[in-house]
Parts: C-alpha cells; structure tokens; sequence
C-alpha cells in the first residue's frame, strides 16, 4: 500500500500540473515572439535527416523525412553516431548526407532572406568519415555560398568548434517561385556532401541592401558605396560588444545569434551598462539589433592620459582579397554624454581613417539614441596568405575637441560580399555611383589559392614558350577594381598585392633596361625611376638601390616589411620589390606631384597657395598619427622631411621612405627605444641626440621643422647665412617669440594668411620642436590644431567672422605631460618656453672630411 500510494502520488501530481506546467511553457514561448520588433513573413527551420516537429529554445523544427521540403535526390539520412555527446541540441543530432547532388526547394516571395546553414561534422553511420565530407553550396539565384566546403577543416581550426553556423544574405527576386539550395559533393575524392539544418528567414528591405537614395562610405574612396542587390553577404561576425552573448530567440525577431566580443579584444576594456534605460528609436529601426545591444558597450575609462596613449582594438580574422561590409552600432547611454563634443573620437578601419570626428550624439541627436554606421572595407590580397587580421581601432580627440577623452562601440556586424556567379547579369545603378566587382584571380568565391596558383603556373609555362612574354609588357594585373564611369570610382590595381615579387627582367622592361631619361629623383638610397607596368599603361616609381649608397640591406628590408603592414590614405603604398643578386629594388605608386620641397624653394614650380599648404601638412600629419596610433605598435619613423612627404596626382600628401624606421617594442605613447642616432641634419630631435632614446615625439620634432619649411619656403639648413639663420628652427622660434613671424615668411604668402591663422599655425609649429619632448604634442594634437589653422583661414577666405569659427573651439592647450607646467604646451604662443641657454658641439658630417657646427636649444636643434 505503502509503495503503492507512493508510484500513485508520482504519477498524479504531474498531471495534476500539467495544466500548469503548460501555461508557463506556453507563456514562455509567447515572451520572446510578443517583444519582437519584426514578423518574418518566411521562417522555415528545417531539421534535417529527421521526420515530425522539434522544439529548440522556443522554436519549432520541421523534418525534412517525408515532408514538402524533401530533397529532389535521395541521399541517406541518419542520426549521429554513439561515441557523439548525448545531449545534440537540434539540428545537430541528425543529418541528411549523400555522395550525390541533392536539393532542397522552399516556396518563397519575392524579397530579401537570410539563409542559414547549420553544420556538424562527424562520424555518421554508414561509413560517412567526416575528413571527407568536401562539398559546394548553390542557389538557383546564382551564387555560390560555400565552395569546397570542409566542414572538420573549419571545426578542427576553431578550436574543436562542433558546431558549425553560416549565415547568408540574398535578395529573391522570383515572387511565387522557389528558391533551390544545391549541395553537391567535390568530384574525384570519394566526398560526400551533409547538412544538418536550414534555416530561411525573411528579412526588412534594405537592412544591409543599400537603398536607392542611399549610399555610405568606402575606406579608401571618395564616391558613395553600395551594396547592391545582385550580391550576396555572408555574415562572419555579430557582436554584442560589452555584453552577453544574445541567442536567436534574444533578437528582434530574425533569430539571429549575437556573440560577446572579447576574444576578439587584444585589451580588455571598461564595460558601461545601462539596463534601465529607454531608447529612442528615432534614427534606425528597432529591429536593427536587440535592445541589450545598445544597452551595453566599451569604453575606455576615465583616466585620459592613459587613453590618449593606446587605441581601443577589435581583432578580427577575415579572408583576403575580398570586400566587406562592417557596420558599427553605437548609442550614448551614460548620462554625463549629452550635448555633441562631449565624447569624440576618431575610427580607424583597416589601418585607415574611417572618421575624424565620430560623435554619437551629433550623429542620432541626443543620449539613448541608437545608431550604425556602414563602412565598405577591401581587404586586399597578400601573397600567399589567405588569412589576414581586419582591425577595428578608436582613439579618443584631445582636450581642446572633447570633454571626455574617451570612445565608445556598443556593436559590430561584418559581412564578405560575395559576387553571383559569372552566367548572371548583373543589376546596375546609375553611370555616376559606385558599383563593387570582386574579381580575385578566376576565383568563384573559393579555392583562391589553387585558382592563382593555376593561373601562375600556366602563364609561366606560356612565358617560356613565348618568347613575346618574356620580353615584352609586363603582364601581373589588378585582381579587384570597382566598375563606374567615374575615374573616382575605380580602386587602384596597385593595392592588390603589397609584397610582390618582380623579376629583374620585369623591372628593366618597366625602365627601358633603367634608362637615365626615365630617372625623376635621387636620394640616400639610389636612383628613382619613373617606370610602366599593365602594358606600359599604369606608371609606378622604381626605387634602385645605389651598391655604394651607406643605405643597404637593413633599410631594404625594413621598408618591405614596413609598408608591407601598412594601408593608409597618406602614407605611399608599397606595390613589390626586386632583390637579384646585387640588385635591391623596391616598386611604390607613381606619385605625380614629386615631392614638397619640390614645391617650395629652389624650384621652377609655380608656389603653392597657402591653403592648399595646410591641406598637405594635415595629410602628412594624419599619417604620422596612424604610424603612432594606429597600429598595433608605435612605429616611429626617424626620417621625417619634406622630401618624404610626396604628392599624388590630386596633391594629397602622402609619407614615405620607411627604411629608418622602428617599431616599438610596446604600444604604450612616450615609451622609448635606446638605439644610435639616425636621421637627416637639420630634422633631428635634441633629445634623441643627446641621449640616443627615441620615441614618437622624436617625429613631432621633425614635423616642426617641416611646418617652418612649409611657411618659410627656406631650408632647414642655411650653411651661407647669418649665424641667427643658420638653422630654421631655432630662427624661426626666436622671431615668434619677438612677434616678428609674418616677417621671416614666403614671400608669395605676403598678406595671403589670415592673422589668427598664421597666430595659431605658429604656435603648433613653435610647440613641436621644443627641447623637452615631454612638452611637445601628439600628432593627434598636431592634426587638430592644423585643421583648426585652416578652418580659421577658410573663415577668412569666405568672409566670415573668425570669431564665430572659435565659438566652439578652444584654444589648444593641456597637451599631455606628467605635471600642470607641462600641460600648457601652446601657452603664449609657446613664447614663455624659449628662454634657454644655448650649448655647442661639433659632429662629423657624412664625407668625413668637414665638420658641422650644431648648436642646441632648449626649443630647437640648429644645424
């Protein structure tokens, strides 16, 4: 009886609750559907290999056996073998496999989808090896989502990772037809091909699609940039930056997944929430991204030294020699950030500069407000490495920009574009927009690799049998361009392989076998040349080293692997190089202006308006601060002058010349590396040369002098003048500190610069080449003052008040430094700081046979 009443009781009490038990199960599956900001009119989920409905978290899985959704081919259907974890959440315990093509066909509407495909590679009954399971991925719309796909490659690179999700964007275009997704296994290795799950997911119009009144930014680009609808996306990354991990039930209502972000973080950073907040959807929609998204972020923290000094990091691996869509989603939730240049700071994408001057709340209007912004990115090809880092990196503006010299990135969202497939016509806007075509070497994305390497290997059996190729144009070309009627639209061929190597022959068909006519420049290193590849339709510069230049070896390879690392808008790109034998050659985009001495003095050149002066300071500047904030390491360049500031064919200034250059060996600002002393006379930091410790500020010494150059069309030595002339540092100094600039300036500038402009352009220049270099700025710093100096100038220019230009800027002042005298670097147009005694020394020159006087101030160094 006993026993009896026990098993009773078991058994009753759960049907007594069953009831219950259902309600709250129900009511649980109802929370998440009632909060969605977006009905999919579509949303299939197939579980595959299995018959009848599952359940998983909240969402119901159809069986693909005897179902509508069948495949056309009958492929063997099983469960996951024994030795599997027991516990196979669904889709993953069951697969569909065959060692045939087979299909699956949904009924759909016309209208944007997500596709997801769900994969777990293993060991399946019937003889089915995971090792090959090697297989492509088609739609009837044209594309090739997965080519060669072996699902244990990627599972057995990530860790172990069991389960596999790819996730696709496409646009159907057929309304009431049926969309077929083709699984065919690799012909001639015995593969097969699998799929546990399928996911088809209806999504808004124009969520990724770029509208036709839109258009957003490509890094790199002037024109506007389009995703347009005759390409796919392939999703790579979906982080909740500062935040949890979001399942599909979390979202909005397209159940996609959203991972935390710090293993993609090389520092950790601060993690701000606010979970009570109410956000206004007033700029985007709100199903963007969950509200969790934007409820939490990273920061950088309060302390602003320690934030002026680094960059807050995402790392992210991607494939190279393809286009990207990133899109970064922002809100201002803490309730100190409330008015516009509260909080600003600058985006670098790539290892380029995506924005100057990102401010979110001038951006969607005020605190709570979410918003993205859309970037287009290339990531071009290098050599034989098929992987390579897309770095996403926020610097905070200085003092004189912000309040709060921080940053902020609630979210992420990156996604590989992906071309239709060569027999589809593709869909076109108008002649003036920007179109993106991928084209990577015959590649259907996939098997990159192999496709170059076939490429390569049939060319070069056509160029020993055709002695033409040999001998005639050079025959390497871009593998990725973007199509417009607009010149501006088209991506340089240049960028799309950075470390090439160039045969001996190739260079001396591009130089007519280095023919002096072809010579525009001659420096440390050897002769420039000005050379042709494509045909003899592309010029490219050809650097030769000189056998008995002192610049050797080491500067060869520092320069490769230097500009091999490095892509930014103002620093001259790196195309290939030669190294035969004796032979040292490096191949650089053809810069058609020469270089910024050209442009100032000794020189036929007409004189450069001053404008456009400051425009090409700014340029340069921009580069110098990505080399010292922008990447990884600070790299510190040790040879800034105006001869490695060139110029492109639209003047924009660009920094060259990397073979003294050195990384540090941390990314902390002001750290220093003791090494022995290099750099050009008249350019050289005090400091550096006194105690042959090198660090960033070394550069901004350099810069100063360059600024004088630029104002005073002189050169930095004068060997023939008075002695108070003889360096332009120290002169040009002592005449501001006397009030007597405007007097020392070009010439062809007289009564050209706007009084304040010149006021503040004076005193960057004076504060970058003061002797204690803990006093000088940034070249963050620097970059902000010449772009003040020229929105003063151009106030001028257009007749507008200068003082409403100064409304909302501050005068430049409180640059870093380790007490309170330290900060007031443009203080009194830095007058108060140039009152040191002068010391005297005397060191060799190049040729031995002479030496140079070289005076030191406490705020320049005189040669």
């Amino acid at each position: 009886m006993r026993n009896t009443g026990n098993r009773c009781l078991c058994l009753i009490i759960p049907s007594i609750l069953t009831p219950v038990y259902l309600f709250i199960f129900l009511h649980y599956l109802t929370i998440p559907i009632a909060g969605y900001n977006y009905n999919p009119t579509e949303n299939f989920a197939i579980n595959c290999g299995s018959s009848g409905n599952s359940q998983e978290l909240g969402r119901n899985w159809m069986g693909d056996i005897d179902s509508k959704f069948s495949p056309l081919e009958n492929g063997t259907s099983t469960t996951s073998s024994a030795d599997e974890p027991p516990f196979l959440s669904v889709p993953y315990s069951t697969a569909r496999l065959s060692r045939y093509e087979f299909t699956y066909s949904f009924p759909l509407t016309a209208g944007q989808k997500y596709i997801r495909l769900h994969f777990h590679p293993s060991l399946y009954v019937g003889e089915f090896d995971r090792s090959t399971a090697i297989f492509s991925v088609k739609t009837g719309g044209g594309y090739t989502l997965l080519s060669n796909f072996s699902g244990a490659l990627v599972a057995d690179s990530d860790l172990g990772k069991e389960k596999i999700l790819k996730e696709f964007c496409i646009n159907f275009n057929e309304e009431g037809e049926k969309l077929n997704i083709t699984f065919a296994p690799t012909a001639g290795v015995d593969a097969y091909a699998f799929i546990n799950g399928i996911e088809i997911v209806s999504m808004p119009d124009n969520l990724y699609y770029t509208a036709q009144d839109g258009g957003f930014k490509f890094i790199g680009q002037q024109n506007s940039f389009f995703v347009e609808t005759d390409h796919a996306l392939e999703n790579l990354y979906r982080l909740n930056v500062g935040g949890k991990s979001l399942l599909p039930m979390d979202d909005t209502g397209m159940f996609r997944t959203w991972d935390a972000d710090y293993e993609y973080l090389p520092k950790l950073a601060f993690v701000p929430v606010n979970g009570s907040i109410t956000l206004k959807f007033t700029q985007i929609p709100n199903y963007a991204a969950p509200l969790d998204v934007y409820r939490t972020a990273r920061t950088m923290g309060n302390n602003k030294t320690e934030n002026m000094g680094y960059n807050l990091t995402w790392s992210l691996p991607v494939d190279s020699g393809f286009s990207y869509l990133l899109r970064l989603h922002f809100c201002e939730f803490q309730p100190e950030i409330q008015e516009q240049q509260d909080r600003e700071f600058t985006i670098f994408i790539a290892n380029q500069t995506a924005e100057n001057h990102a401010d979110v709340i001038k951006w969607s209007g005020g605190n709570g407000v979410p918003i993205y912004r859309d970037y287009g990115v290339m990531m071009p090809s290098q050599g034989s490495n098929k992987k390579q880092k897309l770095y996403i990196q926020l610097h905070p503006n200085p003092d004189y920009e912000t309040v709060y010299n921080d940053a902020i990135l609630n979210g992420i969202e990156l996604f590989k574009l992906i071309n239709p497939n060569p027999d589809q016509q593709p869909t076109s806007r108008e002649s003036n927009k920007m179109k993106l075509v991928a084209i990577t070497g015959g590649v259907v994305c996939g098997l990159v690799a192999v496709s170059v390497l076939y490429f390569f290997v049939v060319h070069q059996m056509k160029r020993n049998r055709d002695p033409s190729l040999r001998d005639g144009a050079l025959w390497w070309g871009p593998v990725f361009y973007i199509l417009g009627t607009s010149t501006e639209t088209h991506r340089s061929s240049l960028t799309s392989d950075l470390s090439h190597h160039f045969s001996l022959q190739d260079i001396k068909t591009a130089t007519k076998n280095f023919d002096k006519g072809y010579i525009v420049g001659e420096g440390g290193f050897g002769n420039v040349y000005k050379g042709y590849i494509s045909g003899g339709t592309t010029p490219v510069a050809i650097k030769r080293l000189n056998p008995e230049s002192q610049q050797g070896a080491h500067e060869f390879m520092t320069e490769i692997e230097m500009l091999s690392q490095l892509r930014h808008i103002h620093l001259v790109s790196l195309i290939g190089y030669c190294n035969h034998k004796r032979e040292m050659i490096l191949v650089y985009e053809y810069m058609a202006n020469g270089n910024l001495r050209d442009h100032l003095y000794n020189t036929d050149n007409p004189p450069l308006p001053w404008t456009q002066r400051l425009q090409i300071c700014i340029g340069a500047a921009r580069g110098l601060h990505y080399l010292h904030a922008g990447v990884k390491k600070t790299i510190i360049h040790r040879d800034v002058k105006t001869t490695n500031i060139l110029l492109d064919h639209k003047w924009v200034a660009k920094v060259s010349d990397f073979g003294l250059s050195k990384m540090s060996p941390t990314s902390v600002a002001n750290a220093h590396i003791s090494t022995v002393v290099k750099g050009s006379f008249g350019y050289l930091d005090p400091e550096y040369f006194r105690f042959q410790r090198l660090n960033e500020k070394s550069d901004v010494y350099s810069f100063g002098v360059v600024l004088f150059e630029v104002l005073c069309a002189r050169p930095p030595v004068n060997q023939t003048g008075e002695e108070e002339q003889a360096g332009l540092a120290h002169w040009a100094v002592t005449s501001y500190k006397n009030g007597k600039l405007e007097e020392i300036i070009d010439p062809h500038l007289e009564g050209k610069i706007a009084p304040m402009c010149l006021e503040k352009y004076g005193e960057i220049a004076v504060s970058c080449v003061l002797d204690q270099r803990i006093k000088r700025p940034s070249m963050s710093d620097v970059v902000r003052g010449l772009e003040l100096a020229l929105e003063l100038q151009e106030s001028t220019e257009k007749g507008n008040s200068i003082n409403e230009s100064l409304d909302h800027e501050e005068s430049l002042s409180e640059i870093s430094g380790t007490d309170d005298d330290d900060k007031d670097v443009f203080h009194n147009g830095g007058r108060d700081v140039c009152d040191s005694e002068a010391s005297r020394v005397t060191i060799p020159s190049n040729d031995e046979k002479s030496s140079i006087s070289v005076m030191m101030e406490d705020d320049a160094c005189v040669v």
